[in-house]
């Protein structure tokens, strides 16, 4: 599938996150699990999954046959960013089939010393045809990642780092500042809880939403429920 159908296939689509680190409850030392979620994702009519590991995305992609958008979650020392930092996730990926692959584009501390600028500059020199794209946190990052030749920007670390807005809710002004600035498709990701703010980041400029906690994420979920009640 080219990159132009990858886009088109997911344009104006919900993307599922089916992920599981280390210490959640959905995660099995054993055997990847989220080959079911994401089965569950594609029966609801999602046309493309995001996962975390090496081992889900093969997993999901035998599973499901859709395209998958990979990144490996890791942190090392001296490292503030954790999505796929170094090229030896990014290698991993690769052999793995990744569709897309995610990378950590803040300006967050970076254990080996290089500017994001620089790591996306390798990346992007080794891997001239893979699809990239980039996790950003600020207007700033996305447009940086863009003009360094990212070929998607997803919002998802918006809330995440120490310099960027805390919201209850998605970012929507920042999909709307890049939606009009970038002319790559913007992702809109990162506290999307309910269909109607799904419909709103579309609405703001994303060219697709990616849901993961709301619909993957049992743990959260239930903490949801509860919370709300114990707090009447």
């Amino acid at each position: 599938m080219t990159k132009q159908e990858l886009f088109q296939r997911i344009k104006g689509k919900v993307i599922v996150s089916c992920q599981a680190v280390p210490g959640e409850p959905l995660y099995v030392e054993e055997k990847s699990i989220m080959y079911l979620m994401a089965r569950a994702a594609k029966q609801a009519g999602a046309p493309m999954i995001r996962t975390s590991s090496v081992r889900d995305v093969v997993a999901i992609k035998e599973e499901t046959g859709l395209p998958v958008i990979g990144l490996i979650k890791v942190q090392y020392e001296g490292f503030e960013s954790y999505i796929t930092p170094t090229m030896k996730e990014v290698d991993a990926l690769v052999d793995a089939g990744s569709d897309i692959i995610a990378l950590d584009c803040t300006n967050q501390k970076r254990g080996d010393h290089k500017s994001i600028s620089e790591f996306i500059t390798q990346v992007r020199t080794k891997y001239p045809e893979a699809v990239l794209m980039a996790d950003i946190s600020t207007y700033e990052e996305g447009v940086n990642a863009w003009r360094l030749g990212m070929d998607l920007v997803g919002t998802t670390m918006s809330g995440y780092t120490a310099y960027s807005p805390k919201l209850d809710g998605p970012d929507y002004e920042l999909v709307k500042m890049l939606s009009v600035t970038v002319d790559i498709p913007v992702i809109g990701e990162g506290r999307v809880h309910t269909p109607g703010q799904a419909v709103e980041m579309l609405e703001a400029g994303a060219h697709a939403v990616v849901v993961g906690g709301a619909i993957t994420r049992p743990l959260e979920i239930a903490q949801r429920f509860i919370r709300a009640v114990e707090d009447r």
